[in-house]
């Protein structure tokens, strides 16, 4: 597992990852509902207004995405639930506090495991400037 951390120094050091224009885009519509909404609300009118924005790019994602969870030869009943699946190739969950947490790492890379994509985003709306970090899967 690799967490990119922003901002531009690690573009010098690691600047061929997995998905780049997609994650630009996605970032760029992370921005300006930042840009609009600044932050304060909850996830959920953070989540609505990223929905209008993939829409309205004609970006294909699914919402609320639900990922099984496979032990030996059974499929557990219990499940793991991305915020969105961007361009069926990226997990972007969204955050809304100060500060990303360990955590929240450990959450993405197991939607990663679990649904066999290689590359999450952890978007936060808490504090003044919007913060990302990528999470790449690399095994």
């Amino acid at each position: 597992m690799l967490i990119l951390e922003e901002p531009q120094e690690i573009y010098k050091t690691i600047n061929n990852y997995p998905l780049q224009d997609e994650t630009y885009k996605i970032i760029g519509i992370c921005m300006e509902v930042h840009k609009q909404l600044g932050k304060g609300f909850l996830e959920i009118v953070y989540k609505d207004a990223i929905q209008y924005e993939l829409t309205k790019e004609n970006i294909s994602f699914s919402r609320e995405k639900k990922f099984v969870i496979e032990y030996k030869d059974i499929v557990l009943p219990h499940f793991y639930v991305a915020d969105f699946v961007a361009f069926d190739a990226v997990i972007l969950e969204i955050k809304a506090q100060e500060g990303v947490a360990e955590e929240h790492y450990k959450q993405v890379i197991n939607y990663l495991a679990a649904s066999k994509l290689k590359l999450g985003l952890i978007v936060n709306f808490g504090e003044d400037s919007l913060k990302f970090k990528r999470v790449i899967l690399t095994k």
